[in-house]
């Protein structure tokens, strides 16, 4: 299998992307999905969510303070 990026993986392998989605090749092709949820259900005019590339997590913080984080009331993902 070619990964988007051009890369060969062999058949049965798995591997996680550099947009933190974990992926698997197979006979039928590529499969991929998302290893990361998204917040949902947080005051959205207050705070931010921020996704960190190295954890493949999101933080949500307020927008005047990064420092302070937020109640999110749901993940989706």
């Amino acid at each position: 299998c070619h990964d988007w990026n051009g890369k060969l993986h062999e058949f049965g392998s798995h591997w996680r992307s550099a947009d933190c989605y974990d992926c698997s090749c197979s006979r039928d092709g590529i499969g991929c999905c998302s290893s990361f949820t998204t917040p949902v259900g947080y005051d959205e005019e207050k705070c931010v969510s921020i996704f960190n590339k190295e954890t493949c997590t999101y933080k949500v913080v307020e927008k005047n303070d990064h420092s302070k984080e937020c109640p999110v009331h749901g993940w989706v993902g």
